[in-house]
């Protein structure tokens, strides 16, 4: 077993190099991060750097809920494989079976497991073009699009293109097959099984005990690219904090970026402490059976090489259903998610079924959450507890 023989010697040897990690990217003054690691569910690393809330200078810990914007799909599928673990829904079936009122005959070639995989060929056509609607639109408003909807990008199944509004897709199907609202089935199905006390759904004007404010740098210029593979520009608010370092941060979260009032791609806020639950409880089968989530481990859709989308298109790499799956040869296989929303970004990570796990959630998105994430993997292999 890895690690079984470390001393703790070893241990202080590492908490030391993934310190220096943090403190080389992030200031105790300005918006920063939460690295939880755990080995055979025992936590080995748990810090948390920087302020959640510069306004109220609160401080980020193992507690402290983020938005991990697309780490959210991954609930929503688990949503609805326990429904076809019930006979409720079967993911081979046609989207046009649950949403009889879209005309096109296209419907009849998507299938539920194209829409959980990224390789439906459905466009993204909502009016982005129009920022306020953009910036609240809700779950149903996002759908609307798909009545007129009369072509695909490519036929479904035979490429990746990753793409928000198809979870709404599954939002509704799964209010429609559990007849119960959606937020209410996944506390009572998802989120209570892995016993997650900290999840909460975003909604404008809820209370989010210890929720972290996304930041970005308030210089006016553009910031890399999220969940859809696009560039977003920073706009300049009025909220302009300074840290001690003399940098300016904007809050960068609901009324300032997308895709927060949707739920079933990216609405979570959560923290790295509950993330470990779900973990656990997705390694011990307690939410969906073996064979449900060895189907959403499966690799569905190749990413690498895909001309449509550049989002985590990376050598090989591929999507399930909910996750990314790296199978980078010389090393074993990763499998974990990515979320970007604002000034949030999200990382979570597992290996060997969740003997080794690694969260980490950000409230700014100027850092290169990749090149951290491969020295954080180097450190973990130089100690023995990855190979």
């Amino acid at each position: 077993m890895l690690g079984a023989c470390r001393s703790a010697k070893n241990d202080a040897q590492l908490t030391a190099s993934l310190d220096s990690l943090l403190e080389a990217n992030y200031r105790d003054d300005a918006p920063g991060a939460a690295l939880l690691i755990a080995v055979d569910g025992k936590v080995i690393y748990d810090r948390g750097i920087g302020v959640a809330d510069m306004e109220t200078g609160e401080k980020i810990d193992g507690n402290t809920n983020f938005n991990i914007a697309s780490i959210s799909k991954q609930f929503t599928v688990v949503g609805l494989l326990k429904l076809q673990e019930r006979g409720l829904v079967d993911i081979n079936d046609a989207v046009a079976k649950y949403y009889p009122e879209y005309r096109s005959d296209n419907w009849k070639k998507v299938k539920l497991w194209h829409l959980m995989s990224h390789s439906s060929g459905i466009p993204d056509t909502r009016p982005r073009g129009d920022r306020n609607w953009m910036i609240h639109a809700t779950d149903d408003e996002s759908m609307e699009y798909f009545r007129d909807l009369d072509s695909l990008k490519f036929e479904p199944g035979t490429d990746y293109d990753y793409i928000n509004p198809t979870f709404q897709l599954i939002y509704g199907i799964i209010q429609q097959r559990s007849g119960m609202e959606f937020e209410q089935y996944q506390q009572q199905n998802v989120f209570g099984p892995a016993k997650m006390t900290n999840v909460r759904y975003f909604r404008a004007n809820r209370n989010i005990p210890h929720m972290a404010h996304g930041y970005i740098v308030n210089d006016g210029s553009d910031t890399g690219e999220n969940d859809n593979g696009a560039t977003k520009t920073r706009d300049v608010t009025t909220n302009d904090y300074v840290d001690g370092a003399g940098t300016h941060w904007a809050e960068c979260d609901y009324g300032e970026e997308t895709f927060f009032a949707t739920r079933a791609d990216g609405g979570i806020y959560t923290s790295t402490h509950d993330l470990l639950k779900w973990e656990m409880a997705l390694r011990d089968n307690k939410v969906i059976s073996k064979d449900s989530k060895k189907l959403a481990y499966k690799q569905h859709t190749q990413v690498d090489g895909s001309p449509w989308c550049t989002y985590q298109n990376r050598p090989n790499t591929h999507y399930g259903l909910g996750w990314f799956i790296d199978r980078t040869p010389g090393h074993r296989e990763k499998i974990y998610h990515t979320g970007d929303n604002g000034g949030f970004q999200a990382y979570l990570a597992k290996w060997e079924d969740g003997r080794v796990v690694v969260a980490m959630l950000e409230n700014r998105n100027d850092h290169d959450r990749w090149a951290i994430q491969l020295k954080i993997e180097k450190l973990l292999r130089q100690h023995g507890l990855l190979k």
